[in-house]
């Protein structure tokens, strides 16, 4: 069926039944119930092939599946309720509102859906049926999806502006750009001399415990140990898997600022640890963090 312009284009005519011409079930044309039955199979089947499609990378889009699939509905739908004797409903128009009523839905866009169907169908004589349907669809969908096909995947990665404007700012910010991959490490089964070295030698505060496999088992903050340190003989015989702490949170090379924010305001911490392919890849400060929101914040105010 291609794109399925034709094949809408021959549901809504007088005789949908040249939809099964060239097919196995050509010698069916006639027969209402394989008919029908021909309609509800080829919907499922486009459904699962345009998602595979789209979801392995081949080229395509939502729109022209989604007036494929909102024209067979709608056909469906009311040739099955003409057919079991419930109503006479008038099949092409079902067709053409069972579009809009999908288009609206998926895309969140009620008005677009109304006014291109009806310059599809050349009239406003279903203008009425298409702005009930279409505000219907966009309620539900509305209500248990906050964004549309198209923007729900930037939202989930944290691309997508909404009306939150501190949401929108942190959107904007790399995650990349404020990790601090060159933080020392320290392995568990080292005693506190190795870890009082590196203090004495850097401006560290906290410091990674990886084990040989380079993952990330704890973190020791100098708070934690600042008793001890003092102690030459505690500091000889303690391991650093005997003072280091599961970090309150983890965050993820992949997560977004928004979810960054949120992992500082939760966790009460001014570091966070960061996993890349659960291995430790470096710290994230709170302080940088927030440096960098305010630096961003400040090139994006209109003087």
């Amino acid at each position: 069926f291609g794109e399925g312009y034709e094949s809408i284009k021959t549901l809504s005519e007088a005789d949908p039944g040249k939809i099964l011409d060239n097919t196995l079930f050509g010698d069916f044309r006639n027969n209402q119930w394989i008919l029908l039955l021909f309609v509800g199979c080829t919907m499922m089947v486009k459904v699962f092939a345009s998602g595979l499609t789209i979801g392995s990378g081949g080229n395509g889009g939502n729109f022209a599946p989604s007036l494929f699939l909102g024209s067979y509905l709608g056909y469906f739908f009311s040739k099955f309720i003409s057919l079991i004797g419930l109503a006479k409903l008038p099949i092409s128009n079902f067709t053409m509102v069972g579009m809009a009523g999908i288009l609206s839905g998926l895309f969140h866009a009620p008005l677009t859906a109304i006014f291109l169907i009806a310059e599809i169908t050349g009239g406003y004589s279903l203008m009425i049926p298409l702005m009930i349907v279409s505000s219907i669809s966009f309620a539900i969908s509305k209500r248990f999806e906050k964004y549309s096909l198209d923007v729900k995947g930037l939202a989930k990665k944290g691309h997508a502006f909404t009306s939150n404007k501190d949401s929108n700012i942190l959107s904007t910010l790399d995650i990349d750009t404020i990790i601090q991959c060159d933080y020392l490490t320290v392995h568990p089964e080292e005693n506190l001399t190795k870890l009082v070295d590196l203090i004495s030698h850097s401006n560290q505060v906290v410091f990674a415990v990886v084990n040989n496999e380079k993952e990330l088992v704890g973190i020791v903050h100098f708070n934690d140990i600042r008793e001890i340190i003092f102690n030459s003989y505690r500091v000889k015989y303690t391991l650093i898997k005997d003072v280091m702490k599961i970090p309150p949170a983890t965050i993820s090379s992949s997560d977004s600022m928004e979810i960054v924010m949120s992992k500082f305001e939760k966790s009460k911490t001014a570091f966070l640890p960061v996993v890349r392919d659960d291995k430790y890849y470096g710290f994230i400060s709170k302080s940088i963090a927030l440096e960098a929101y305010r630096t961003k914040l400040r090139a994006m105010t209109i003087e």
